[in-house]
């Protein structure tokens, strides 16, 4: 009776120790892996992949809308949007955090939200998120900044589709006038902000993403300014010309990665190495998401998998364990080291 009641306290005091351990040291992918979403079954989940589109696996399997998934600076978690309080279709969205095997889901807020937290971006040093607040009361929409383990949020700035550049000193976001946005680098300190590209460059231009060494920013574009009012030609005339585009940090090397005569390519994810980019574009009436080679143009479709009453696959973030930013960041990855960015 004692070995029996022995036995049955070391599983016990064996279980409670493995699921502590889990919750603190989850591991982090040991290979380069991409995050996307996916609704292939008719409702939209986070999935993982290789780069080369093998072995994609459903993280989540939640009847909740979960998407948008980011990988975090050390690929230890996985910050993610979903709707799991609120089941409307309209219903408020939150963010979520997981571990990369997708066990461990837990809100990222105490308070529950009275809109949507969308579009979120990891600080490098992983203690904070910007977000935009979507829909919010009293004209909330805007980036805000969370401090996680103090739960401390305030306004940023009034843009959308916030970045956080790899040195952490900059956040690059869209701000949006009638007809027109553009890409702007906003000081994290001072709020003070400046173009990525001259105003007479492309007149619309949203969703930045970052290289890990901060050299080069992928993002999508329109070189047609959206009319401030539409009617059916002038819509007509402006639809699928969205494209994407890759260009150095100084506004330098603008280049083209696809063809604007196809359908709409949008969700631009640049690689850590500065040397692809993933996108997502339509084909056969359902979204999948490519690669693109940015030296050699060569373009590869990474999902193809599509229900019948699914929209497809879109999205990514990519994690390669080579650029991860560990806790004591490498500073032959950066343009700016730790040390210089605390004493601003």
């Amino acid at each position: 009776m004692k070995t029996m009641r022995l036995s049955t306290f070391v599983m016990f005091i064996s279980l409670v120790l493995n699921v502590s351990v889990s919750l603190i040291f989850a591991e982090a992918p040991t290979t380069p892996k991409i995050l996307f979403t996916s609704a292939r079954d008719g409702n939209s989940e986070i999935y993982i992949m290789n780069p080369d589109g093998s072995e994609q696996v459903n993280l989540t399997q939640h009847p909740a809308t979960d998407q948008q998934p980011i990988w975090s600076p050390t690929g230890e978690q996985i910050l993610f949007i979903s709707n799991r309080r609120d089941f409307r279709p309209r219903g408020n969205r939150d963010l979520y955090l997981m571990d990369p095997d997708g066990s461990n889901v837990r809100r990222v807020f105490k308070r529950k939200a009275e809109a949507w937290r969308v579009s979120p971006s990891w600080a490098p040093d992983g203690k904070q998120i910007a977000y935009r607040y979507q829909y919010g009361p009293k004209g909330t929409t805007g980036t805000y900044i969370t401090t996680l383990a103090e739960q401390d949020t305030e306004f940023f700035v009034k843009c959308s589709d916030p970045a956080w550049a790899p040195d952490g000193t900059e956040i690059a976001c869209g701000v949006a006038s009638p007809g027109l946005e553009w890409i702007v680098f906003v000081n994290v300190r001072t709020r003070n902000h400046k173009r990525l590209l001259p105003k007479k460059a492309l007149p619309w231009q949203n969703a930045p993403s970052w290289s890990a060494t901060g050299d080069k920013l992928a993002f999508s574009g329109n070189n047609h300014p959206l009319p401030v009012i539409l009617d059916k030609g002038l819509h007509n005339a402006w639809r699928d010309k969205q494209v994407i585009f890759v260009v150095n940090r100084d506004g330098t090397n603008l280049r083209q990665l696809v063809d604007e005569a196809g359908p709409d390519a949008g969700y631009p994810e640049l690689s850590p190495s500065g040397e692809e980019v993933l996108y997502t574009q339509e084909i056969n009436g359902k979204s999948q998401i490519f690669k693109v080679d940015i030296n050699r143009g060569i373009r590869t479709q990474l999902t193809h998998a599509a229900g019948m009453f699914s929209v497809g696959n879109w999205g990514g973030d990519w994690f390669d364990p080579a650029y991860a930013l560990p806790v004591a960041p490498q500073p032959h990855l950066l343009t700016t080291t730790w040390g210089d960015v605390k004493r601003q």
